[in-house]
């Protein structure tokens, strides 16, 4: 089963699941109709669907086969990530997502042009938090009703809490981060670890282990896997997120510079720069009109403080500690296969 096979399941169980859901939206107010098109839209248009993918291998990892309700429940995976990236453009006030204006300014827009009254910012901003957690909602009701029997979800369930608590924890975790002005590597790594690592890779591991009634040893073997891939994961996507290619990220090109994120790039930078570098990164990082002339001083004081290559030197040493870590594990053929060329791709943002 390929991963692009994969997608196309997964998109048509959301699909299936949307077209369940969005009559008790239309049954409620006929004003709910630009809420219920926009999370469809938001969710169906884009994303590379990587939760699902190693939800469903750490499912067939443990010797089950392939049916669809391991495709329904690691697609409501989907839904959580929506709710995740949607509040999180909200406190990062991002313009734009996957390429397309990000949900609290296609809100305001829609205030804008029914000419209503009051802020249409603020409006966004609520319609956006509200979109996110109906998407949160419908990510349970999507699990439940994948199904598997209440044995089986009892199995999966206190991961799947698990996992919300952890991301939630590891956006404040990043919030105040930004408050605080960063400049601890261990401080940034904590937050990578716990926004996004444990979320994105580990934990849809243990779910699918889970609801494949896995060996305690694979679900060990998976975290030793996890998280470091999960890691270099993140950090790829840091350095994407200042010197990427628009056309790749769907962002514009330095958007994490602008935002101020504090990244493990960021805080490399900071930690080896001299007066002169610390004061333009100071001065310039969060600052939403940075002009293009400064993200490349930006850029070139990150590379310059070494920041750079020690961060691409953590991906490596990260991405084979994963490749590593299955060595030794029994688990289905297939499954591994598929692992091991997932964390090549993670790890270089392939998928």
């Amino acid at each position: 089963m390929t991963a692009t096979g994969l997608r196309v399941r997964f998109d048509k169980a959301l699909q299936e699941f949307l077209r369940g859901a969005m009559p008790a939206l239309a049954g409620i107010a006929d004003d709910l109709g630009p809420l219920a098109e926009a999370t469809e839209a938001f969710v169906l248009d884009g994303g590379k669907r990587l939760r699902p993918l190693f939800c469903y291998w750490g499912y067939r990892a443990t010797g089950a086969g392939d049916d669809e309700r391991i495709v329904a429940a690691a697609a409501s995976l989907e839904l959580l990530q929506a709710c995740a990236l949607v509040h999180d453009d909200v406190i990062d006030g991002s313009d734009t997502r996957r390429g397309a204006p990000s949900v609290h300014r296609r809100f305001a827009a829609l205030h804008r042009s029914a000419g209503w009254h009051g802020d249409p910012e603020r409006f966004g901003q609520a319609a956006a938090i509200l979109l996110g957690d109906l998407a949160l909602i419908w990510a349970d009701a999507m699990l439940s009703g994948s199904g598997f029997t209440a044995v089986e979800l009892e199995r999966a369930l206190p991961i799947w809490d698990t996992m919300r608590v952890e991301v939630m924890c590891g956006q404040y975790l990043d919030v105040v981060e930004q408050a605080r002005g960063g400049g601890s590597v261990e401080r940034a790594l904590r937050v990578a670890r716990f926004k996004s690592a444990k979320y994105t890779i580990e934990r849809p591991l243990h779910l699918g282990a889970a609801l494949g009634a896995g060996p305690p040893e694979l679900s060990t073997a998976f975290s030793a896997y996890g998280l470091p891939l999960g890691e270099a994961f993140q950090l790829r996507d840091d350095v994407l997120g200042v010197y990427g290619d628009p056309d790749v990220t769907g962002k514009p090109a330095g958007d994490d510079l602008r935002e101020g994120k504090r990244t493990v790039l960021v805080a490399y930078a900071l930690e080896a720069a001299n007066d002169a570098q610390t004061e333009q990164l100071r001065r310039h990082l969060g600052d939403p009109q940075l002009a293009e002339d400064g993200i490349t001083v930006l850029r070139e004081i990150i590379a310059a403080t070494g920041a750079l290559d020690r961060v691409e030197e953590l991906i490596s040493v990260r991405a084979a500690a994963a490749g590593r870590a299955l060595d030794d594990v029994v688990m289905d053929a297939e499954a591994r296969s598929a692992l091991l060329q997932l964390a090549e791709a993670a790890s270089r943002r392939l998928v």
